[in-house]
């Protein structure tokens, strides 16, 4: 009698025990959707979240790329835009730039870390936001002194950008005076090698080193010469036959 109590007990407990798909560990996503829609919270929350970007972030920073420093590249040059194309003369994400406009050069990331940090030291406790439009992406590699020829390329030194004749490298864009600003790209132009200049949005573009301004088109640029009018050629032809005398 006694086991037949035992195993009627044990019977219905494993009764008892009923497998749902629903547990309060993890409820299901029907009952998730009801709640989102009556909870008058619910739009709120969602427009805080993030959405999924499949984009992966680049590592590194502007000053110093996440590249194999044993990768030995060529020195290379500055992009000559000979197309007649004005890419990065213009300002676009601030509204005053700091261009430079005599020569084409390779500026160290040095260089522009002092730039950098002149531009923030002076502009301390102002509310404005700073583009960096370069990007040092070049190693340069240096022997050392009284080498002799050959022997390798040489050790990695630093790193460095090209930067084109007439190319922007600082943005500004803030709640700042605009002598402010000069000033400080004023600072920033003298720690940086080469001649620079203060430029605003909205600035005519600039190809090779001529500034599209007064109605220049590139259709002008391209143009080899203007003709002279018809009139202005024939009108001194027509003076100097008057004047000289007939041969006798």
């Amino acid at each position: 009698m006694m086991k037949l109590n035992a195993s009627s007990a044990l019977l219905g407990a494993f009764q008892v025990l009923r497998i749902s798909p629903t547990t309060a560990l993890r409820p299901s996503l029907a009952s998730i959707a009801s709640r989102a829609t009556a909870s008058p919270i619910a739009p709120t929350t969602a427009s805080r979240v993030r959405l999924f970007s499949a984009t992966a972030a680049r590592p590194g920073t502007w000053l110093e790329p996440m590249i194999d420093r044993r990768k030995k590249m060529a020195k290379g040059n500055p992009r000559v835009p000979t197309g007649g194309s004005t890419k990065g003369t213009t300002v676009i994400w601030g509204d005053y730039g700091l261009r430079m406009w005599d020569h084409h050069r390779r500026i160290s990331a040095a260089q522009l870390k002092v730039a950098e940090d002149t531009i923030k030291r002076r502009l301390r406790g102002e509310k404005y936001r700073l583009y960096k439009r370069v990007a040092c992406n070049v190693g340069v590699y240096v022997s050392g002194n009284e080498m002799r020829m050959g022997k390798g390329k040489g050790s990695f030194d630093h790193w460095a950008c090209r930067v084109a004749v007439n190319q922007i490298v600082f943005e500004i864009r803030g709640q700042i005076h605009e002598q402010v600003i000069r000033d400080a790209f004023r600072l920033a132009g003298i720690k940086l090698p080469g001649q620079w200049e203060f430029v605003k949005k909205g600035d005519p573009p600039v190809i090779g080193i001529t500034k599209m301004t007064n109605g220049l088109t590139l259709e002008d640029l391209k143009r080899p010469r203007k003709k002279l009018p018809e009139a202005d050629v024939s009108a001194p032809a027509t003076e100097t036959s008057s004047s000289v005398p007939p041969p006798s």
